[in-house]
């Protein structure tokens, strides 16, 4: 299963809550304003089951590059790359 996420306003037992049914086989998308919570909770990302990514551009248009953990579970993709795991990973759920 895809989860994109493309809001910041997720509560922490919220976000918790919907992480914890992520699994090994599926993966997780940060778009849009999603991009911030790859900031505000790092913990929840480096506790992800399955693969976590955010969306670049998003992240550089936020300035958010600097602010990213050195050690963050969340990978950086392009639009391309976005494309191909949207293509690998259904059913999709937008959240």
């Amino acid at each position: 299963m895809l989860y994109c996420f493309s809001q910041a306003d997720y509560g922490f037992d919220k976000l918790v809550n919907l992480l914890s049914g992520v699994t090994e086989t599926d993966a997780v998308v940060l778009w849009q304003d999603a991009v911030l919570l790859a900031v505000k909770y790092p913990q929840h990302f480096a506790c992800c089951k399955g693969q976590c990514f955010a969306f670049e551009a998003d992240i550089s248009a936020r300035n958010l590059t600097a602010l990213l953990p050195k050690e963050s579970q969340v990978r950086l993709i392009s639009l391309m790359e976005l494309v191909e795991i949207s293509e690998q990973y259904f059913p999709q759920i937008a959240l």
